[in-house]
């Protein structure tokens, strides 16, 4: 039976093993809660995606691709209702230029949050990574103590007859 012992740069491996472990556990549970905390607060704001948006007409804006396609919607109707003018295409006195202007606060507002939620998710990523790499340290850190045997046998070679020397003898006959 093969027995493992810790040596001095083993023991290292495993420690920063376990500091990469438990860092990928941080992560994924902060960006867990981020991505939590990002859709209670955009539900908290009861925005509807619009019914005439291209996906999820109706809906309770609290995903980031619910959020995208509200935007993307907004960006629609302003640009409806300026003649397909951007706000910074519009003349100081123009009286349609406020409401390109809360269009356009309103598309970043929702795309800051489809930001953080890649944020949050890529910390996801991340922490998995981490943990993965982790737990592979720390199973790396576990080396066979020198000078163990093994338990297991040695293979069995089989062995085929030896090949005659001298070709057979004809048959006899009768």
């Amino acid at each position: 039976m093969t027995t493992t012992t810790e040596t001095e740069g083993s023991k290292g491996v495993r420690v920063i093993g376990l500091i990469t472990l438990i860092l990928g556990i941080i992560f994924i549970v902060a960006g867990i809660g981020t991505w939590v905390a990002i859709a209670n607060n955009l539900a908290a704001e009861n925005i509807t995606v619009s019914d005439d948006a291209k996906a999820f007409g109706g809906e309770l804006v609290d995903t980031p691709w619910e959020a995208w396609f509200q935007a993307d919607i907004i960006n629609h109707h302003a640009l409806e209702a300026t003649g397909g003018k951007t706000y910074a295409e519009l003349g100081q006195d123009d009286p349609v230029r406020q409401t390109a202007m809360t269009a356009s606060f309103l598309r970043a507002s929702l795309f800051t949050s489809v930001v953080a939620f890649g944020v949050a998710l890529m910390a996801v990523g991340i922490g998995v990574v981490f943990a993965l790499i982790g737990w592979a340290l720390r199973r790396i850190g576990i080396v066979p103590a020198v000078g163990t045997v093994s338990a297991a046998p040695a293979p069995v070679v089989a062995s085929r007859p030896a090949a005659p020397t001298t070709p057979p003898a004809p048959p006899a006959a009768v």
